[in-house]
């Protein structure tokens, strides 16, 4: 499965199970989860620093979800943070556009909580600058929907017209122009409808074109396939064969089409994301490594605003 990145939403926990007998702090700093539904970030090369606590009213404020907000002092840099108590097992860090939020056992002290979060600073920062650059981007100008719009199809931009010889949608692959048979006077909202359903429509062809080819080469069969809108991820593929890949990747080239799609058949062969399965993808797809740097860096929200 092609994990993305964004986006505020609920953090899933991966629990562990509670130790026999007397729990212990360390019982649950074994088992740290990083909750983070984005896409992979290589880590700055920073020493941690040593947890240094702020100074903090004795009665900290609660967010509505119950939450207190928390100040960490790690070197020269102020951390905040919420911090929410739960009969979870284990630690669990999560990030989104709201900042970090950690959710610990009642039983975990605060020290032992804030060494958790030192230890890992390093992908908290990152994470947090990712988030950052990330809301900075998706600051672009939305698509105007009007006669001589643009935005990318299969790698290359194309212009919008709304009027066609035939009075239906037409495209001159040649020209790249779509004309899509509507009225000079047509509202925004048709405008984007009929974009968005032809180009949805070739999506479903491409893809089905493109998963026949590469299930061929690797030897499997899928059972279905469906389109994705899903603002997390690019595509997913399930035990009993049945994939799902975004409609949006009909904006990329090819390639990283390509790419999508013989990761999620390769899973057909290893359900998992272990050695053996990118040495799968790599006999049909020598090339995945730039294709996926790729994604990595245009997650769903910041293709055009459909």
């Amino acid at each position: 499965m092609v994990q993305l990145v964004p986006h505020a939403q609920s953090p899933r926990s991966l629990a562990a199970r509670r130790p026999a007998g007397r729990r212990t702090p360390e019982a649950a700093l074994e088992h740290l989860q990083l909750d983070l539904p984005l896409f992979g970030t290589t880590m700055p090369n920073l020493p941690p620093s040593p947890p240094t606590a702020a100074p903090a009213a004795p009665d900290l404020p609660r967010t509505a979800s119950g939450m207190r907000e928390r100040k960490l002092q790690l070197g020269a840099r102020l951390l905040q943070y919420k911090l929410k108590r739960s009969a979870r097992r284990t630690i669990g860090f999560s990030i989104d556009g709201n900042g970090l939020s950690v959710t610990a056992p009642r039983w975990v002290t605060l020290a032992d909580i804030e060494t958790a979060i030192a230890e890992k600073q390093k992908w908290i920062f990152a994470k947090l600058t990712e988030w950052q650059n990330r809301a900075e981007q998706r600051a672009l100008p939305r698509i105007v929907w009007e006669d001589g719009a643009s935005l990318p199809f299969i790698g290359k931009p194309i212009r919008i017209a709304l009027e066609s010889e035939s009075g239906t949608l037409e495209f001159n692959a040649g020209k790249a122009i779509l004309a899509i048979g509507l009225p000079i006077h047509a509202q925004a909202e048709q405008i984007k409808d009929r974009v968005q359903g032809w180009l949805q429509g070739e999506a479903k062809r491409l893809f089905a074109e493109r998963l026949d080819h590469y299930a061929a080469r690797l030897e499997v069969s899928y059972a279905e396939c469906a389109l994705s809108s899903a603002a997390t991820r690019w595509g997913s593929c399930s035990s009993e064969g049945k994939i799902r890949l975004n409609w949006r990747l009909i904006h990329f080239p090819l390639t990283i089409i390509d790419y999508v799609v013989a990761h999620e058949l390769s899973h057909l062969r290893e359900m998992n994301h272990g050695p053996r399965f990118w040495e799968t993808v790599e006999t049909v797809f020598p090339e995945f490594r730039e294709a996926r740097q790729t994604l990595r860096q245009h997650p769903p929200e910041l293709l055009p605003i459909l």
